[in-house]
């Protein structure tokens, strides 16, 4: 053992400093790279995959954190670990990305070729890709950066074809005229997953649609009269510029208001058309007016009725959401939104706005381009799910993938088993192009993973796949090679957002077991949200979304890591501030000053391995079980997937166990012991802290590499991520030494306290007497060491002298003369005042709680508040009332 000269060890921890230099050192020896290795087990991870236009948020610091924590653990146990980077091209988001780029210009989309366009998107990527990357080394996170994957590598874009096409081949997948949910601001179709709904408030617009033959004739554009009495039916609706689409009115067949009208047709206002007024169970009678307008081109539900009842299907709208043709001339080529006014003052105008309500309404919104999406017929292509779901399904049922915290099975069956076929296309040009070719003559459908050889009669598809239809193959064919796949897949652990779970998770299982006949990986740790300390999402609209990176400038990598594991328990949301990485940051520089402690000891003690099982007493057996007691505990807490238990495992030995407790311990014999009891004393604890070391590193990598480094000379290309982890070892528990020990640390406590409350210095020296005959010598040793101790006395028979304060631990009593320490009159005094002063204020909120009125109107945090300061007083005016009795 030899450790770095005192002066190579600064007083205090320079994250900075550290952080740079151990990536460059752990990148530079390539510690992190996995190859096959047959002699070892193989633990494989496979990074979610950022878009290439993200940057770093404060969920990719706990996602990212738990997997290298993972990764890290497994690589030390002795796996071969293999933890796998690469980034999405996101097709949507990156598009947007690159037409606004080109806005920029003077450029638009339609302006340049297919080819044009996707040498700006690679020229993007090649120049933000990686940036996402750059700021995950920040971290500290230890991927294997020699496998860095891109989902539109060559070898990764052929894989995504070749499924396609094996799916086509066997009837899985097809195209059709399909109600989709439409995204006017990429002009693409997305999927259910990718719509979320916000509360809106709107209006509920109610409108008098006339009855053909009725009295008046109800011509298109006439305004009707109140005084004339001719027969309309009211319809309500909150979005009105679909009305210029509507080929029905629907009434429940059950409802004797229409009775009389089923079969007739309704004169379609503005537009003219004869629309039919038909009967359809799906309409609930109950609700508005009982009669429904049924535009099928433009809502789920009124497609289906539509399909039922043969309706016509207008549609009204352009790609953009502006309207089109199908409707009357001065409506054409106008925004959603401008049409709704218009119809509204058109439907004022002819009389027939029956009223107008305000109404809050949820409406659909794309996750990518956040505007509201329009239900729209398309021609698209659609995935089977219905057989592909079945043995997906089971496999989480049996638990062959189990899921972490398990109540997202129940999410995941839910979905499953109420799947509907998924629309994989979408009418963008950045993504994998879809791989059938169309006849320009025949229109013969070609699908094969190459083109087709006289290429110049054929047309290929100008859709791309969902960017979830490549990626779903994220786990199996990140590997390079057939040998690879075969050893790493399938992996060990997934850890990502719950949120994707349907986008990403569930399809990587249907993939997995579809196209390698077995699953992607074993469990799925769904990570928390992260909110801010009032509950909110973290968004950069409302600033309360801190730079990752700027706390990781001010706090350190291993900070920030730590804080997030420690506060975030598995399945609850995590409430999150800036400052809350000083929990991190105050364990790290704990754990320094224990290290540099040890260190500078070294510089005066020899350190000698020989002496390392020499001049054992309970303190190092208790210090010895505890580490046991703790790696056990830390073991299966990460088995079971508690990684915020485990850090807090882990802190409690180090903080507590380690540098309050035993350190202190040792001073004594460090102080006073003869050169080979120092030696001794001070190697055992040199090596339990490096012990310790590697408990703490796979959640502070930094920091534990810097200190494990100056603890010895290390060969060049040594790090303590390669070094082995502890091995349990059960024979070194001992229940004997930590109830003595415990016994000390509870006299100690109650010691202090007493100084504390009898305002007794640390510095001045105390009599103490136990009435008790368990302690022995060795005890009372460290006893009088830690408190400053002139005199400790034990017996069973002792009585408890005049003028003492007192405690019990452990069926023990304490007794501390205080005669001679401080002046009894005036702490008798003081100690009166504060029991008259306590008196008074318990009075008062006794009298305030017992008020029937104030009780019922105060709000519940302040009678909470109000109790708590009565509970709280109740227990200082008795202990008051104790010291004061032991005074007399």
């Amino acid at each position: 053992m030899n450790p770095k000269n005192l002066a190579d060890i600064p007083k205090a921890y320079n994250p900075k400093e550290a952080e740079d230099k151990w990536y460059k050192y752990w990148e530079d020896h390539k510690l992190y790279h996995s190859e096959v290795d047959e002699s070892k087990t193989p633990y494989t991870i496979v990074i979610p995959p950022p878009n290439i236009t993200g940057i770093l948020h404060i969920g990719h610091i706990l996602n990212n954190t738990l997997q290298d924590i993972y990764i890290r653990y497994k690589r030390m146990m002795g796996f071969n670990a293999c933890w796998i980077p690469g980034i999405d091209h996101a097709s949507i988001a990156t598009e947007a990305k690159v037409v606004a780029l080109l806005k920029e210009k003077g450029i638009t989309k339609d302006d340049i070729s297919r080819e044009e366009f996707l040498k700006y998107c690679y020229e993007w990527k090649n120049k933000y890709g990686g940036i996402i990357f750059q700021q995950l080394r920040k971290l500290g996170v230890s991927c294997d950066w020699q496998r860095e994957r891109f989902t539109m590598d060559d070898r990764y874009y052929k894989k995504v074809i070749e499924a396609f096409v094996e799916l086509y081949k066997n009837g899985l997948i097809y195209r059709g005229y399909r109600m989709v949910n439409w995204d006017p601001a990429s002009k693409s179709a997305i999927s259910d997953e990718e719509v979320f709904y916000k509360e809106v408030q709107g209006k509920l617009w109610y409108f008098k649609y006339p009855v053909k033959d009725s009295n008046p004739p109800a011509g298109p554009l006439r305004r009707i009269e109140a005084s004339e009495a001719g027969e309309f039916v009211i319809v309500a609706t909150t979005r009105p510029e679909t009305m210029l689409g509507d080929t029905g009115v629907a009434v429940n067949p059950e409802d004797e208001r229409y009775k009389h009208l089923i079969g007739k047709k309704i004169i379609l206002p503005i537009v003219g058309r004869e629309i039919p007024l038909f009967a359809d169970e799906y309409v609930d009678k109950e609700f508005g007016t009982g009669a429904v307008k049924v535009t099928p081109a433009h809502d789920v539900n009124d497609y289906e009725m539509g399909k039922r009842h043969n309706l016509e299907f207008v549609n009204i709208f352009n790609e953009d959401a502006t309207t089109n043709g199908n409707v009357p001339k001065e409506f054409q080529e106008i925004d959603r939104y401008e049409v709704r006014k218009k119809v509204v003052a058109r439907f004022e105008e002819l009389g027939l706005l029956h009223k107008t309500e305000d109404y809050t309404n949820k409406v659909g919104y794309s996750q990518r381009g956040n505007v509201p999406i329009e239900p729209y017929l398309s021609e698209q292509w659609f995935m089977k799910m219905d057989e592909l779901c079945k043995p997906a399904l089971e496999v989480v049922q049996k638990g062959k993938v189990k899921f972490h915290p398990e109540h997202w099975t129940k999410t995941y069956e839910h979905w499953m088993s109420n799947i509907r076929d998924w629309c994989i296309s979408r009418q963008l040009w950045w993504g994998h192009r879809i791989p059938v070719w169309y006849n320009k003559t025949t229109k013969e459908i070609y699908c094969e993973v190459d083109p087709p050889k006289d290429i110049e009669n054929w047309h290929q598809e100008d859709d791309v796949l969902d960017t979830w239809a490549s990626s779903w193959l994220w786990a199996q064919d990140v590997f390079t090679g057939k040998r690879d796949q075969k050893y790493y897949y399938p992996t060990d652990l997934l850890v990502t957002a719950p949120d994707i779970i349907f986008f990403w998770v569930a399809r990587m299982i249907i993939a997995g077991l579809y196209f390698m006949k077995e699953i992607p990986f074993k469990d799925v740790y769904f990570t928390s949200l992260v909110r801010d300390m009032q509950g909110r999402k973290m968004s950069k609209s409302l600033g309360n979304s801190p730079d990752p990176l700027d706390l990781i400038n001010e706090y350190g990598a291993d900070a920030l890591r730590f804080t997030m594991t420690y506060i975030a328990p598995l399945g609850q949301d995590v409430l999150f501030s800036s400052e809350m990485v000083e929990i991190g940051r105050n364990f790290a520089n704990k754990m320094w000053n224990a290290g540099r402690f040890l260190l500078m000891n070294a510089q005066n003690i020899q350190l000698n391995p020989a002496l390392k099982d020499k001049h054992i007493d309970f303190t190092d057996r208790w210090i010895m079980s505890r580490f046991q007691s703790t790696l056990k505990e830390l073991n299966d807490g990460l088995d079971k997937f508690e990684v915020n238990n485990s850090s807090k495992i882990v802190y409690s030995y180090v903080w507590n166990d380690f540098c309050d407790w035993y350190i202190e311990l040792a001073k004594n014999r460090l102080y006073q012991g003869t050169e080979e009891v120092k030696s001794a004393v001070l190697t055992r604890a040199v090596l339990l802290y490096e012990e310790m070391l590697k408990l703490v590193h796979p959640f502070m990598p930094f920091i534990t590499e810097e200190i494990w480094q100056l603890l010895d000379e290390r060969k060049d290309g040594e790090s303590i991520s390669m070094s082995s982890f502890p091995k349990f070892n059960n024979k070194l528990i001992d229940k004997k030494a930590e109830e003595e020990i415990i016994f000390v640390q509870e006299v100690v406590s109650a010691i202090r306290n007493i100084r504390g409350e009898m305002n007794l210095p640390p510095s001045k020296q105390i009599n103490v007497f136990l009435k008790t005959e368990k302690v022995t010598e060795e005890q009372v040793r460290y006893m009088k060491s830690l408190v400053r101790i002139n005199d400790l006395k034990f017996d069973a028979n002792i009585t408890k002298p005049k003028a003492s304060a007192s405690a019990v631990v452990k069926g023990c009593d304490i007794f501390i003369p205080l005669e001679g320490l401080i002046d009894l009159n005036v702490e008798r005094s003081r100690i009166e005042k504060e029991i008259a002063r306590l008196s008074s204020s318990l009075e008062g909120v006794k009298k305030k709680l017992s008020n029937d009125g104030f009780v019922a109107k105060a709000p519940a945090e302040v009678l909470e508040r109000e109790r708590t300061k009565l509970a709280d007083w109740e227990k200082a005016f008795d202990k008051l009332k104790t010291i004061l009795a032991d005074l007399k």
